[in-house]
């Protein structure tokens, strides 16, 4: 795996690697002043989900120098995860973490506990499979609470619409939302998005997108061990499920997506896509058996008829290529050099991308502006500090939905248009509010142990049929 990948490609790497301190440390050019909430000026977080993702999201917050910020609720649906994440997080916070054991809760009602730790105008951060993404975002707007929550946001038609109506409640309270497309926070890529939007590259008449790399998280799957149950295996293994995660395709390629979006202004009408899989067990001989094919090709259309081209592969040993483009009437941009938006961004004289040709190269950023991670964080406290109008999840669920939309034309081998993914009736986890660990899993798998996958051009209004038989 080349260094770029495996230095940038890992959600939340950077704080991970480097450590809170030495972030803190080289961040302290960029202090947020006091945020007042309450009686006091401390804005109190509550974590739900406890994984990589969580953990990442606590710590880039807390990176803002200056922001008055404390862990003071933890939830999970296993003990374990609770468990780790918080002794990870003891040693990097200290003092700005305060999570007795009367407020760390294991559970899936455990998310309503921890908001329940909270005044309104403190923050929750949900970073738990999407699945659960309108339900624990639904309590928190009910509960007057300022979200960051993880993306993708939304896998179907009737969540992203309940969504919709989530997001334009939390318009109406006011409420600041993140969400965790942090591509928007590049310094780089806003820098590029603006000079495109000025013409600086004539019309933008193409946009290509690639992420090809080998199997990354739980996209393959051999079958479940007997001594596990079903729910929490499909929790635990999130990317094997279309339900919990999107699937590779919408976990993977979202960020790619949204900020080819972003730059050309708009969201696609239409997709038409291809896809497959090509290995169906293990190099030891292991059948896999979850919901993804192992490669992707969408082609995405605008209302003014421009294309937009974005290739997946999660494949060992085939060229890895992590990037994106973008062609205008009057040259051609690199938009992420690498990764999901790698800086710099760059402009070239026609098609051929050749140093002598470069006309433009995003300038380099203080460190301290350098983290779109972080960057996140420091817009979102910024604009609780000044009571700003922010809140991304309507666009956070229309990105959501554009990827799903490329991720069904594969799956069921016709065109899917904007209106087609908004408004299929397939919810691929009805009742999610009911599930209950001992009880049905969102999807069943048969006496093999396999899961229903995929089968275009036989299975062609939902993205799979019934359990395989």
């Amino acid at each position: 795996m080349p260094s770029d990948f495996r230095t940038v490609g890992s959600r939340r790497k950077f704080l991970k690697n480097a450590g809170y301190v030495a972030a803190a440390s080289a961040l302290a050019g960029v202090a947020i002043p006091a945020v007042h909430t309450a009686e006091n000026n401390t804005i109190q977080l509550a974590l739900i989900g406890c994984g990589a993702r969580g953990d990442g999201a606590v710590v880039n917050a807390m990176a803002v120098p200056g922001a008055p910020l404390k862990l003071v609720a933890m939830a999970d649906v296993f003990s374990d995860r609770l468990s780790h994440s918080h002794a990870s997080l003891q040693k990097q916070l200290t003092k700005r973490m305060d999570v007795p054991g009367d407020r760390q809760f294991v559970g899936l009602d455990a998310y309503r506990k921890a908001m329940d730790c909270l005044r309104p105008s403190d923050i929750v951060i949900l970073a738990t499979p999407l699945g659960f993404r309108s339900l624990h975002f639904g309590y928190a707007v009910d509960k007057g609470l300022n979200v960051f929550m993880e993306k993708p946001l939304t896998s179907d038609g009737p969540t992203s619409r309940r969504m919709l109506r989530q997001a334009e409640e939390s318009e109406k309270k006011n409420l600041k939302v993140g969400v965790g497309l942090m591509s928007r926070h590049s310094r780089s890529l806003q820098e590029t998005a603006q000079r495109i939007h000025d013409g600086q590259l004539g019309d933008v008449i193409l946009l290509r997108g690639y992420r090809m790399h080998g199997p990354v998280g739980t996209m393959q799957l051999p079958p479940k061990p007997a001594d596990v149950g079903e729910v929490e295996w499909q929790i635990r293994k999130f990317h094997g499920f279309l339900w919990a995660s999107g699937g590779c395709y919408s976990d993977f390629y979202i960020h790619i997506i949204d900020h080819c979006c972003w730059m050309k202004d708009a969201w696609p009408v239409k997709a038409q896509s291809l896809g497959g899989r090509h290995y169906h067990n293990n190099p030891k001989g292991v059948p896999y058996v979850d919901q993804n094919f192992d490669v992707y090709s969408t082609e995405y259309t605008f209302a003014d008829g421009t294309k937009f081209y974005m290739d997946g592969r999660c494949m060992p040993g085939c060229a890895q290529i992590y990037r994106s483009f973008a062609h205008g009437t009057q040259g051609t941009a690199i938009l992420s050099k690498n990764s999901d938006c790698g800086a710099p961004s760059s402009f070239y004289k026609g098609l051929d991308i050749q140093r002598a040709g470069q006309v433009w190269q995003s300038k380099k950023v203080a460190f301290g502006d350098s983290n779109p991670y972080i960057n996140e964080w420091v817009d979102l406290l910024e604009a609780i500090r000044n009571d700003k109008p922010y809140n991304e999840a309507r666009r956070g669920v229309e990105a959501s939905l554009v990827t799903s939309m490329g991720r069904m034309a594969a799956h069921t081998g016709v065109e899917i248009n904007y209106d087609d993914m908004l408004q299929c009736e397939h919810e691929m986890a009805p009742n999610i509010d009911r599930l209950a660990l001992d009880g049905p899993a969102p999807v069943q798998s048969d006496a093999q142990g396999r899961y229903p996958v995929p089968q275009p051009g036989i299975v062609t209004k939902r993205e799979y049929g019934q359990t395989p038989s």
